[in-house]
């Protein structure tokens, strides 16, 4: 039921907190637009699209043009959960948008977050 919660959260909603937190650390929403259509297929007028649809989490991902075959080769923790253990497929996509923007976020090359 936790999980649930989140995936009926707004993207729209989550992703100017996502641009915050890159932003904090002197990247750009535009590195963060290129993550998230490096992950989930999308082009750029696809996710302001997305946004102004106001779509959730559930129906962001679903609706995503195609997941990354490399996503899988996002490894490490968020919230002190490791994003490869996560059973739940949607879940995993979720924590895996969040560990690239985490890594945005701390100053790791584009190459090597868009592995």
């Amino acid at each position: 039921m936790k999980n649930e919660k989140v995936f009926t959260m707004k993207f729209s909603r989550v992703y100017p907190l996502l641009v915050a937190k890159a932003q904090r650390k002197g990247r750009t929403k535009e590195e963060v637009d290129q993550i998230i259509c490096w992950l989930t297929g999308y082009n750029c007028e696809q996710l302001q699209e997305q946004l102004n649809k106001e779509v959730d989490y559930r129906t962001f991902f679903e609706q995503a043009p195609q997941m990354n075959p490399n996503c899988y080769l996002i490894t490490g923790s968020v919230c002190g959960i490791k994003v490869q253990e996560i059973e739940d497929p949607l879940m995993q996509k979720i924590r895996y948008l969040d560990k690239l923007v985490d890594e945005l976020a701390k100053g790791k090359a584009m190459g090597k977050i868009l592995r």
